[in-house]
């Protein structure tokens, strides 16, 4: 950390990224292309978004070139290199960099560094950061305040996971508690949204994982606030300001959600007055919830109810997160990120409160052997919910497989009667003869990749 608080961007000519393709990494490898640096990079696979770096510009390898680094990035003192922590240690590149003492640093560091020069506002929790934090950016941009914003998602009104304005004070950024990332913040002010466990392989507990966002929200600016959901169990030297869904405790409340000819609607009480139908640009009670939170944040910024209405209407919701892929009045298709049991469980009640007399099946791709093992019960018990279920083999990311812990077993304990295990191939030929209902593709690994033959197959 002492290095890197001695560490100058004007120092820098050259950016190299060892695991570019990452949603975080690929926004900061924009940054630097934006402002005219040169960028390259490696990531394990060609994807969407690693094309569209190219298209930008951004030189992209799929290979580990060992030393056999391009001549540029070579030149120690002018280039900064950030890798991910997915990076493994014995990759060829980072081992490089290692050995020539190079101005090495995770993305996270980076991220500090940059967001140290403005106002951050930060939003982290287990759920709901990738939205909320789109969200707030897109009501800001529309807003006299506007800002710049790093995030985990591809926001759908900017088609992209970073935006710049340099004359803005503010930075939104997506406050990442994995690999404890988000110690390195410090924000002016941040919305929590939920401190449920996850990242137990790194965190150890529950307590340790809560412990981390105690943490955090110590980092907040005294003159800033935290914003955080009713009920959590962190404090801050800020203002505290709270919300909630159908509270009469909390600071900012929504109440009364209805879904009323196409739009979603909320009314929320505020300590400023009643805001009456407050209409949402996208559904979801968890993305009420959201929109409570970021209604808290920016009234505490001086935002006007006309600002912030406006924002919210707009707001188009970000990729992979209650996303619609098909919507006719007899099909509907709605692709999800979630992968925690809690995320599932907003997902399901907010499909059943909109389209409460449909069928809804789901297929759901199991993320990482030790987070299907730390919530079994609770996949379980979540996944039941659905009228069919279909399980994709777990995606292991960086794990090596545990033993008994896998989709058959996993299949074993969920309750609905119709439910399969699957290869992707098998999903797309098994439903694209569905013609009305709900279905949902579940889950953050590569299950992506079947979204759109499958919506081909479908229409």
């Amino acid at each position: 950390m002492e290095r890197l608080n001695s560490i100058q961007l004007s120092q820098f000519k050259s950016v190299y990224f060892i695991g570019i393709g990452g949603i975080g990494m690929s926004a900061l490898a924009r940054y630097f292309n934006a402002i005219g640096l040169q960028v390259a990079g490696y990531d394990k696979t060609a994807t969407t978004l690693t094309e569209e770096l190219e298209k930008e510009g951004i030189k992209i390898h799929f290979d580990d070139l060992g030393t056999n680094i391009p001549t540029q990035f070579k030149e120690i003192e002018t280039t900064l290199v950030v890798y991910t922590p997915a990076i493994p240690k014995n990759h060829g590149e980072l081992g490089f960099f290692k050995e020539q003492k190079a101005n090495l640093f995770k993305r996270s560091d980076v991220l500090g560094l940059i967001t140290r020069q403005s106002k951050g506002l930060g939003v982290a929790g287990t759920h709901g950061k990738t939205t909320t934090s789109s969200m707030l950016a897109h009501i800001l941009n529309e807003s006299t305040l506007k800002c710049n914003a790093f995030l985990g998602g591809i926001a759908t009104n900017f088609n992209s996971n970073l935006l710049i304005n340099t004359e803005s004070e503010y930075t939104v950024i997506e406050a990442d508690e994995f690999d404890r990332s988000f110690l390195k913040l410090t924000p002016f002010a941040s919305i929590v949204t939920s401190t449920d466990p996850d990242h137990l392989d790194i965190y150890g507990s529950a307590a340790v994982f809560l412990e981390g966002f105690q943490k955090y929200t110590e980092l907040i600016n005294e003159n800033g606030c935290l914003v955080k959901k009713e009920g959590l169990d962190v404090a801050s030297k800020a203002k505290i300001i709270t919300y909630a869904i159908d509270s009469i405790t909390a600071d900012y409340s929504g109440f009364n959600l209805q879904f009323i000819e196409g739009k979603f609607l909320v009314d929320v009480r505020t300590p400023n007055g009643k805001l009456t139908e407050v209409e949402l640009g996208i559904p979801g009670i968890h993305n009420a919830e959201n929109a409570i939170a970021c209604v808290a944040l920016t009234q505490f910024l001086g935002l006007s109810e006309a600002e912030i209405r406006h924002g919210l209407k707009t707001f188009k919701g970000v990729k992979r997160r209650f996303e619609y892929q098909i919507k006719t009045n007899d099909l509907v298709y709605i692709d999800d990120y979630a992968h925690h049991p809690t995320e599932i469980e907003a997902l399901v009640s907010s499909v059943r409160l909109l389209y409460p007399n449909q069928k809804i099946t789901g297929v759901f791709q199991p993320h990482l052997f030790s987070r299907t093992k730390d919530f079994f019960e609770g996949f379980a018990h979540e996944l039941s919910k659905l009228d069919e279920v279909i399980l994709l083999p777990i995606y292991p990311a960086r794990e090596e497989p545990i033993e008994g812990i896998n989709s058959d077993a996993l299949l074993q304990k969920i309750t609905c009667k119709e439910k399969h295990i699957m290869s992707p191939f098998e999903v797309i030929s098994h439903l694209a003869k569905i013609e009305n209902g709900v279905l949902l593709t579940i889950g953050a690994g590569d299950i992506d990749r079947i979204v759109e033959p499958l919506k081909k197959a479908l229409l």
